[in-house]
């Protein structure tokens, strides 16, 4: 029933804003843009003890904030506001999931469209309902901080095939106790679109 979900979620990703223009990374307004990966936390790194594996599903719409800027420069660039949507599926703690939203600051490397590259950084957090089983978690409701870099490559002016790394951490910020952080590693592959 999931992977139906998940086609049914591509399918409407892919048709999607069809009658909407099509815009380059110049121009764009905004994005639209679906990834899924691998995320795997790190035992030992802070007061992480516990390693959750998950499968990740992750919807996002970005909104450019800025027109390029730094025209020449080596940080030639567009300023971006990141709303995520994701599902984190536990695979070794029975299917059980995480979800919620996030909020993320992004600025797109906009130099190297030329080359058909469009690398990136972001920051940002948000709140995750946690439903792990994990009695050192102490709380559902619980927040999220995270970090990282992609690279996106243009398929044609709209469209682009993106790879991605963020640090993520999970904790309920001091809310419950217990309270062990879930600090990790995530890695993204997906699609998105400029509008």
């Amino acid at each position: 029933m999931n992977l139906l979900r998940i086609i049914l979620l591509l399918a409407l990703f892919c048709t999607a804003g069809t009658a909407a223009r099509a815009a380059d990374i110049a121009s764009a307004d905004s994005e639209l843009a679906f990834l899924a990966g691998y995320g795997i936390t790190h035992p030992g790194f802070g007061a992480t003890r516990t390693e959750v594996q998950t499968l990740d599903v992750i919807a996002r719409y970005g909104y450019f904030l800025s027109p390029e800027v730094g025209q020449g420069a080596w940080w030639q660039g567009r300023h971006e506001l990141l709303l995520e949507l994701p599902l984190h599926l536990a695979v070794n703690r029975e299917g059980r999931t995480m979800t919620g939203g996030y909020l993320l600051g992004s600025w797109k490397f906009t130099g190297l469209a030329g080359e058909k590259l469009l690398p990136y950084l972001f920051a940002g957090g948000g709140v995750l309902f946690v439903d792990l089983g994990l009695p050192t978690m102490g709380s559902r409701l619980d927040f999220s901080y995270q970090g990282g870099v992609g690279v996106q490559y243009l398929l044609k002016k709209d469209l682009a095939v993106m790879g991605e790394y963020r640090y993520h951490h999970v904790s309920n910020a001091g809310t419950a106790e217990p309270n062990e952080p879930l600090n990790g590693s995530k890695f993204l592959f997906g699609l998105t679109k400029f509008y």
